[in-house]
């Protein structure tokens, strides 16, 4: 990849999802299992199922998987058939459903990292919703970093 602006994008979505690599960070802290991925297996199902201010880490998780599955859609320039408040109402989650909603989330990720790897360019819309991920998928792993604090008190 010789784009500047897609290696960008790159690196930061796997800050994001996979933590900083080698104890250095753009915006996560600099040490292992602090991306997404790094967050979520920490957790079990019962955790994930605990409210917080209306909402469930299971919620955040699925939702943020939710959102990559669009993007998907979108750089392949299609539009998918939107449901955003279906994303948000998952309250309990069983350890079965659990697994699922990380393995679907990590489906996802994997997707849009190769869709990247084969862009040669960015126009307009590619580069709103790449950065869009990214600016969305690090709210979401803030979020859910916070209410392990609430939910480990």
């Amino acid at each position: 990849m010789d784009n500047p602006m897609l290696e960008a994008v790159r690196t930061l979505l796997k800050e994001t999802f996979d933590g900083p690599e080698e104890n250095a960070s753009w915006y996560t802290e600099a040490k292992p299992g602090s991306g997404l991925f790094g967050t979520l297996e920490k957790l079990s199902a019962e955790d994930a199922s605990i409210p917080v201010n209306g909402t469930t880490i299971a919620a955040q998780t699925d939702h943020t998987r939710y959102y990559l599955w669009v993007a998907n859609y979108y750089l392949n320039e299609e539009e998918p058939k939107k449901d955003w408040d279906a994303s948000w109402e998952i309250t309990n989650v069983d350890k079965i459903t659990w697994t699922q909603f990380n393995d679907e989330l990590q489906q996802e990720y994997t997707k849009l990292l190769k869709k990247i790897d084969l862009l040669d360019s960015l126009d307009e819309q590619k580069s709103n919703c790449l950065l869009g991920v990214i600016a969305h998928s690090a709210y979401h792993l803030g979020s859910i970093r916070q209410m392990i604090k609430a939910i480990k008190v």
